[in-house]
């Protein structure tokens, strides 16, 4: 193992140990048997193309350039660790960073797919985090809507000229903002009975706020940091994935 492997290995435990040890409480993305069948299995056929045209994204790029399995590895558990961070905000769900933004910047959103799923079918199994029906409502939410609307606020900002470590903050804070808007849609499609659909979504929104905002502030942050870490000691990875530019 070279200098620059073992430096990337620090890096990955580093955030292992400080993300990985989460109190246990009694929250989940959206819980299983919280939505009705007929919206999981809607919510499930809905992201099979976004997971076809992953799938295709990651082969693609480790085709290209094997190498970078490790770079894509290390994206996913980052989503792992850090989306395990939870705190309980309404009956049914809960609040917690995403991690995705960071895989959405470097690989594509349509990559993020499929280690979003991967992520949310093993907490579902091993943390009692999610839940098996509802996997698709929460791979849309976390996995699919948040990681698209991060790439496109960063490629806005890369056209604009801002700094890049600006536009990765933006990009990852907003992204996961976005996340929790979908997922507010996503109950009150589910559960509206004594309100409107708009109403219900206005009510979910003011639940999450006070917990999600402030947490994807610090999800921008962190990202911004692993952004950092990366540019020391994996500029040829970097490179490879044309998030450096040759000579910087």
């Amino acid at each position: 193992m070279n200098r620059k492997q073992k430096h990337m290995l620090a890096l990955i435990s580093i955030l292992a140990l400080t993300f990985g040890i989460v109190p246990n409480v009694n929250a989940m993305h959206i819980m299983e048997g919280y939505l009705p069948g007929g919206y999981c299995i809607a919510w499930g056929v809905l992201c099979i193309p976004f997971l076809a045209a992953g799938f295709l994204s990651i082969r693609k790029t480790l085709n290209e350039h094997r190498n970078l399995i490790t770079l894509l590895a290390m994206s996913g558990a980052f989503v792992f660790v850090i989306s395990s961070l939870k705190i309980p905000s309404v009956t049914g769900s809960c609040s917690h960073m995403t991690g995705t933004g960071l895989g959405a910047i470097l690989f594509g959103p349509s990559a993020v797919s499929i280690l979003g799923l991967i992520v949310l079918v093993f907490q579902a199994i091993l943390l009692a985090h999610g839940g098996l029906t509802t996997i698709g409502a929460n791979t849309f939410s976390m996995a699919i809507a948040g990681p698209f609307l991060t790439y496109a606020i960063y490629k806005l900002c890369q056209k604009c000229k801002l700094n890049k470590r600006i536009s990765v903050f933006l990009a990852a804070t907003l992204g996961d903002l976005f996340t929790y808007c979908i997922t507010a849609v996503q109950m009150a499609i589910a559960h509206h009975t004594d309100t409107t659909i708009t109403g219900a979504m206005g009510k979910f929104l003011m639940v999450f706020a006070p917990t999600q905002i402030p947490l994807a502030i610090i999800e921008g942050i962190l990202t911004v940091l692993i952004v950092i870490g990366l540019e020391t000691y994996a500029k040829p990875e970097l490179r490879a994935i044309g998030f450096l530019k040759e000579g910087k």
